[in-house]
């Protein structure tokens, strides 16, 4: 966390922010500032079971303790590893759409260190989602990832977000992502391990199909099949 980049709200504070930034990102999706606004105003619960169960594996004790981000000096490697390895299916990822690990917003309304790393580590981790799970970027795949984000952490964000999002398909979208998305991502988010404590940088240099098949992911088949 950027030192004393946090800042302590009160309970109307609180809301006040929560409602502006939903307003705000219901108005505008792109903002990713405003959607990270809400997701940590209306997420500390949601955020404190993460953190419980973190401390009860043995993994995420471990990203507890080492707080790895996920920034290009500590991720860069990943563009020299080989097909077919998860190192690589990322690197891919990011570069093919000009991402860079280190455009997220930072973590600005958690009360403690623990707190803001874990809900720093649920936004740094969202790439290794996509890859995993084998969704676009685009509209329909962001929201189907809220949804196994939603199974996985509970955030109430991520339902708005769903919400906000299947609002804005055309009814073509609508009919494919309630008939084919939406199902599939909910048996996903339930089906496969949990994804908080995982330490994906040391599985880097593992075979992307075998860290599927060993965190129980099931990838988002093609709808036309």
């Amino acid at each position: 966390m950027i030192p004393g980049a946090r800042i302590r709200l009160s309970g109307w504070q609180q809301a006040a922010v929560a409602v502006g930034s939903a307003l705000g990102a219901l108005m505008d999706p792109r903002r990713a500032d405003l959607i990270a606004a809400l997701g940590e105003t209306t997420g500390k619960p949601a955020f404190e079971r993460v953190l419980e169960r973190m401390k009860s594996s043995p993994e995420g004790r471990d990203i507890l303790l080492e707080r790895p981000r996920v920034i290009s000096s500590n991720v860069a490697h990943a563009w020299d590893l080989p097909e077919p390895t998860f190192g690589a299916a990322y690197a891919r990822f990011m570069g093919s759409r000009n991402f860079s690990p280190d455009d997220r917003p930072p973590v600005r309304f958690m009360d403690t260190e623990e707190l803001a790393f874990v809900a720093t580590r649920a936004r740094e981790v969202h790439d290794f989602w996509h890859v995993l799970f084998g969704l676009p970027t685009n509209l329909i795949g962001e929201s189907s990832l809220k949804v196994i984000e939603f199974e996985q952490m509970y955030l109430p964000m991520c339902l708005l977000s769903v919400i906000g999002g299947s609002a804005r398909f055309s009814e073509k979208q609508r009919a494919l992502f309630f008939k084919h998305y939406f199902p599939w991502a909910t048996r996903a988010g339930l089906r496969c391990t949990d994804l908080m404590c995982v330490y994906y940088e040391r599985h880097f240099d593992e075979d992307l199909e075998d860290v599927r098949r060993k965190w129980g992911i099931i990838p988002c088949p093609d709808p036309r099949h």
